[in-house]
């Protein structure tokens, strides 16, 4: 399969929660599968982690950008917090990892990060600045042969299955004016199945064992009730941003 994905995700078990089915899906098919994390820096704890969630997954190596988790100074020490490093630079160190894996997709959050995480905005936006400057030759000359991906898709839910869910996790419906991660549904433009893998990601997510029980995400998941746990973690959303050549976008659709 000539097909190459990159996923671009703020912290380790970010690629297990929100590409994970995706990842070990198109590893198994052939494709050439990547993960950058923004924070956490080599020879930390979490770093480990990732690497073994990576390897459950089929996408190779960690690519660690090393820089801080906006939460945890001890992420990277003596790095600067991701979100406080000058666009100039964070774009790029990404434009040089785009033009190292040369995907023909990039996955990353949507626009609301996913939930919000400041984080995990920032990662979005600076991944749409860098797969866009990756395809000049004029921009970052030093970062390697230009590069365009054909798409960029955006990780997310249909807001309708996070409403429907609310009450399951929560133990009451959404307040009216509730703020809710995803989209409409009619802005989703894939929806994978990956019922097949989802025991894989959630081997991934478990080798991520120092957040078990803690993180956020980690910790809903894994406090759902079973059938709600299974549908999403056998269900994968994005929205799409087409690049280049549009008329060449298969990509998850195809």
């Amino acid at each position: 399969m000539d097909f190459g994905l990159m996923c671009v995700h703020a912290h380790p078990d970010d690629e297990a929660i929100w590409t994970g089915g995706t990842l070990a899906r198109y590893a198994d098919q052939g494709a050439r599968t990547a993960v950058v994390t923004c924070t956490w820096a080599k020879g930390t704890h979490r770093a480990g982690e990732l690497e073994r969630s990576l390897d459950i997954l089929g996408a190779g190596e960690p690519r660690l950008l090393g820089y801080a988790d906006g939460r945890n100074p001890d992420s990277a020490p003596g790095a600067p917090r991701f979100v406080d490093v000058p666009l100039e630079e964070a774009v790029g160190r990404l434009v040089e990892q785009i033009r190292d894996v040369r995907p023909d997709v990039v996955l990353t959050y949507d626009g609301y990060g996913g939930y919000g995480h400041r984080d995990h905005v920032h990662v979005g936006r600076v991944t749409l600045a860098a797969v866009e400057a990756a395809g000049y030759d004029q921009l970052y000359p030093e970062a390697g042969d230009p590069w365009w991906p054909r798409a960029v898709y955006l990780a997310t839910f249909p807001r309708e299955l996070v409403a429907e869910q609310w009450e399951a996790v929560f133990g009451a419906p959404p307040e009216p004016g509730q703020t809710l991660m995803g989209v409409p549904g009619d802005r989703i433009a894939v929806h994978l199945d990956v019922a097949a893998w989802a025991e894989r990601k959630w081997a991934a997510m478990h080798a991520h064992e120092s957040e078990v029980g803690r993180g956020a995400s980690m910790t809903l998941l894994t406090s759902l009730p079973e059938p709600a746990r299974t549908r999403l973690m056998s269900n994968e959303w994005y929205r799409r941003v087409s690049f280049a050549d549009q008329r060449r976008v298969t990509a998850l659709e195809g």
